[in-house]
């Protein structure tokens, strides 16, 4: 009797100590499941914070070589995005948002077409000034004319082009000639600063009033006058997510781009002043 009691509190106590080698294995399998449940879980959110998929920019025409340059830049950075780009007058664009096109952001030359923008509804949360542009005389290269001034170009027989005053850039000229007190009349107005431009590369005109920045992009094609009535008639750029974009993380990323000092120093290279 002795001898069987003891063979079954054996048999008891090694059961017992079988259970708690399993609780403990179980334990440990548990917690190994966890961990890679949440680094799983933390690769996921990871992933979905990445950009990915098409964004569009709408964009006025003085930032093309920049931003198509920024663009690039963010597919490198964000593989699987791709950047498409409308350039034009910011007004023209402007129309075009508020008409229904589609697009996730919008960089216009003034504050005054994106308030064409914000005012429709059409975008998210303040604009925000990114860089600012100065205004410069497009001459022939060489400076034929000899054109040393707004004023010189009011000089008689000479061919002169404005960006149309519904364009920033033509309201910029329009305030720096007021600025000046002359009166200009053009032999054509342009829906864009790089129509201007465009024609004195082609010598259909003599000179032009356009940004700096776009005397620069013409790489010797123009030669630039500064004049210091452009200091009145300085432009702010303001950019914005629109609203409804089919890709608003994307949006916000190239936006942060643009804000950020890789951005900046892209423009500033470009001739951008700093907002």
């Amino acid at each position: 009797m002795i001898r069987t009691a003891r063979r079954t509190r054996r048999a008891l106590q090694a059961a017992g100590a079988g259970a708690a080698a399993l609780l403990a294995l179980s334990a440990c399998s548990s917690s190994g499941d966890s961990s890679a449940t949440t680094s799983d879980s933390s690769a996921s959110a990871s992933s979905a914070d990445e950009p990915s998929g098409a964004v569009t920019v709408f964009a006025a025409a003085s930032l093309k070589e920049s931003f198509t340059a920024l663009g690039e830049n963010f597919e490198k950075a964000h593989p699987g995005t791709k950047v498409t780009f409308s350039f034009g007058g910011s007004d023209s664009l402007a129309a075009s948002i508020t008409g229904g096109a589609p697009a996730d952001v919008f960089a216009s030359a003034s504050p005054k077409t994106m308030k064409i923008v914000t005012e429709a509804g059409d975008a998210v949360g303040p604009p925000a000034t990114f860089v600012r542009n100065q205004l410069e005389i497009a001459t022939l290269p060489g400076n034929p004319d000899r054109i040393g001034s707004l004023a010189d170009l009011t000089k008689s027989g000479l061919k002169v082009v404005l960006c149309d005053k519904t364009v920033p850039c033509g309201a910029a000229a329009q305030k720096a000639l007021d600025a000046g007190s002359l009166t200009l009349e053009p032999v054509s107005y342009e829906q864009d600063v790089k129509s201007a431009l465009t024609k004195v590369e082609l010598k259909e005109a003599d000179a032009a009033v356009v940004y700096r920045t776009d005397v620069r992009a013409a790489d010797g094609k123009v030669a630039g006058v500064e004049f210091p009535e452009s200091a009145d008639a300085v432009n702010e750029y303001p950019i914005v997510r629109l609203k409804g974009a089919d890709n608003a993380d994307a949006a916000d990323a190239f936006i942060a781009l643009v804000r950020s000092p890789e951005g900046q120093k892209v423009l500033t290279g470009a001739g951008f002043l700093k907002p």
